[in-house]
């Protein structure tokens, strides 16, 4: 399935702000206040912005993965990131690297996450950071620029704006998927893609309607905004195309691990924007093939080799709106 490396290929530069080490149980059928016998858990370097890297490294293409770490955990978190060949860079910082436990029901099919907040960095830690994606956007061949996942606490306000506009300056596609005041702001510095699920879109604008609310972030500033909609598939909304969206869905959903499956829609828009696609449909179709192949997969990170066979089977339309 892995693609020969084509070194005329743009790179797709993630930035994790606030990495974890993941650990994934699988279990077969979990009853409330029970104690349950399962084996070791799958444990990986992740966060968002590692998921869209590992994604696309998968797949072949050339990638960059910049986070910080630190303490024990982050030295596990580095560890394990080292063997994966994912190439990357991590920025040294004095907290500890937070975890993240992901408690997979085999029986039921569904998906309890558990988030520990994060602890958060000096501001000499931030400066670090933020240098790390000047260097890596003077380097080779950046292609797009993505940032992704949460900021633990005390992160600086313009932390996602700030790399919607080092993106601009290196001439190259902003890509965001964070949730909260950080989706608005984005907007504003005109990040070239959104990325929030359905629930996160309605928070972070408290609106009731997907479409208004995707409208909205287009009307501050975003050019295009893709929204995962559970069962109904993804929607995009282009700034260019007013008056509608392009829905995609699978002819019915899959079960599997939903975990991570937001960020291999990241890493197929993050992959065709650096291989300058701009065709919206384009990257809708692929973008929800790459997500539903995610689930398919144990863990976040990956997905499977039937992800050509699922965007064939995708069925797409154009909606309007009132």
């Amino acid at each position: 399935m892995n693609q020969p490396m084509n070194q005329a290929m743009k790179r797709v530069i993630t930035v994790t702000p606030n990495p974890a080490i993941d650990l994934s149980y699988h279990v077969p059928g979990i009853t409330p206040g029970a104690s349950h016998r399962v084996a070791a858990p799958l444990s990986r370097a992740g966060g968002k912005g590692l998921n869209v890297a590992r994604v696309a490294h998968q797949l072949g293409h050339p990638v960059l993965a910049l986070a910080p770490c630190g303490g024990t955990a982050g030295a596990e978190f580095a560890a394990e990131l080292l063997s994966s060949g994912v190439p990357h860079r991590l920025v040294p910082v004095a907290a500890d690297t937070r975890r993240s436990i992901a408690l997979v029901d085999t029986v039921g099919g569904e998906t309890s996450i558990f988030n520990e907040e994060g602890s958060p960095l000096q501001p000499s830690e931030w400066q670090a950071l933020a240098a790390a994606v000047v260097d890596a956007l003077d380097g080779q061949s950046p292609g797009v620029l993505v940032g992704s996942g949460s900021l633990p606490p005390g992160a600086p306000a313009d932390f996602y704006p700030a790399l919607v506009r080092l993106a601009h300056d290196a001439g190259i596609p902003a890509v965001v998927d964070t949730s909260g005041p950080g989706i608005i702001a984005a907007a504003r510095a005109g990040a070239d893609l959104l990325k929030p699920n359905n629930h996160e879109l309605l928070e972070a604008t408290g609106e009731s309607s997907l479409d208004v609310a995707a409208e909205r972030l287009i009307g501050l500033g975003a050019k295009t905004v893709l929204v995962s909609a559970g069962a109904d598939g993804m929607l995009a909304f282009h700034h260019a195309a007013p008056g509608g969206y392009w829905a995609a869905r699978l002819p019915e959903p899959l079960s599997g691990n939903p975990t991570g499956a937001g960020d291999a829609g990241v890493a197929a828009a993050a992959v065709a924007l650096a291989d300058g696609i701009t065709d919206i449909p384009t990257i809708l179709r692929r973008a929800i093939a790459w997500s539903a192949a995610a689930v398919l997969m144990p863990a976040a990170g990956e997905i499977s080799p039937l992800y050509a066979d699922l965007e064939d089977q995708l069925i797409l339309s154009w909606k309007e709106t009132l």
